[in-house]
């Protein structure tokens, strides 16, 4: 997909005093592992944070018909915990997560996998209140994102992020009715965990070159939410689907990223060696573009049916490859 017409990355807004780098605060360049930092959507006013100023700025210039969505999201969520049935129905790790996939995709989730909770994947100075992570997704609407990095677009974005959180609330109820506590992950702008980190230890797929998660089924064209619960689950497995063999060569969206924000190698991030983007190149045109999304709507792997031709080719050309070097 081509998005036209895009702002360039000049801005009538700034710091007076700029806050510390955000790439400084992401761990970028460090080679030893912590926790996460919160750097941006502020889960807690009465903690601001060093971006704080543009945070509040971005809220403050989205359009009434993301606003809309947004309101929405935040009543919908103060049913993400409730009551706790007393009777228990426990059937075992399997036969549990077998009930919580189909519960999942019967509220409208098309994606399903769940992974446990590890430190890392907690802010600093957060807590997750329970033991296992069912990670949900659900596409956005493609034709409403062509529009990108202009209000339509960004309507969809959050059209998406309500809808997937009403069926985090769905899973959490039915948790809850078979004796489990559960809480509701569905607000993209306050949370305590990092979905992609989960995402990707649950199979929904792998971290691309942009920075966001690309699936088989959907490339980058989704949003993510979760419920988490210490109801005994089986875990999924990570999936490679191929993504490292093409975005290693692929250059659209380091093209098409206005502040050229996106790194062409992977960095060191917290004692991880993967793909980054630029905070502080992003996050300024992010907050001007309502949320931009132009890198996963003109990622190769986003385009209707391709993600799983994409995956095919480049399984079967590296097992090709591994085959041929390993009969020399």
């Amino acid at each position: 997909m081509k998005i036209r017409d895009v702002p360039p990355p000049e801005y009538a807004f700034g710091y007076r005093d700029s806050p510390r780098s955000g790439n400084e605060i992401n761990g970028h360049g460090e080679r030893e592992r912590r926790r996460a930092t919160q750097v941006f959507h502020n889960a807690d006013a009465s903690k601001p944070i060093d971006w704080q100023g543009l945070d509040d700025f971005f809220m403050c210039v989205n359009p009434w018909q993301v606003v809309r969505h947004r309101l929405l999201n935040k009543f919908e969520l103060r049913k993400e915990r409730g009551p706790v049935r007393r009777r228990v129905v426990d059937e075992g790790p399997e036969n549990n997560a077998a009930f919580v996939k189909a519960a999942a995709r019967e509220a409208g989730a098309s994606l399903v996998g769940i992974t446990d909770i590890r430190e890392t994947d907690v802010f600093e100075g957060r807590e997750a209140p329970h033991r296992y992570a069912i990670c949900l997704g659900l596409p956005m609407a493609r034709e409403e994102m062509a529009y990108a990095a202009r209000p339509r677009g960004a309507a969809e974005v959050m059209r998406a992020y309500r809808r997937i959180g009403l069926i985090a609330i769905r899973l959490g109820k039915a948790i809850r009715r078979r004796g489990f506590p559960a809480k509701a992950y569905g607000d993209p702008n306050a949370t305590d965990i990092l979905h992609i980190p989960l995402a990707v230890r649950a199979g929904l797929g792998q971290l691309g070159k942009h920075g966001s998660m690309i699936s088989r089924e959907h490339g980058s064209n989704f949003r993510l939410a979760a419920v988490l619960t210490d109801m005994p689950l089986a875990l999924d497995a990570p999936r490679d689907i191929g993504v490292d063999d093409v975005c290693a060569h692929c250059r659209r969206c380091v093209i098409d990223c206005p502040p050229d924000a996106i790194h062409e190698e992977k960095q060191w991030v917290r004692g991880e060696q993967r793909w980054y983007v630029d905070f502080d190149k992003c996050v300024p045109y992010f907050t001007k573009t309502y949320g931009c999304a132009i890198c996963i709507e003109v990622c190769p792997w986003s385009e209707p049916g391709q993600g799983e031709k994409l995956s095919d080719m480049m399984l079967a050309k590296r097992a090709r490859s591994n085959g041929d070097q390993s009969t020399t």
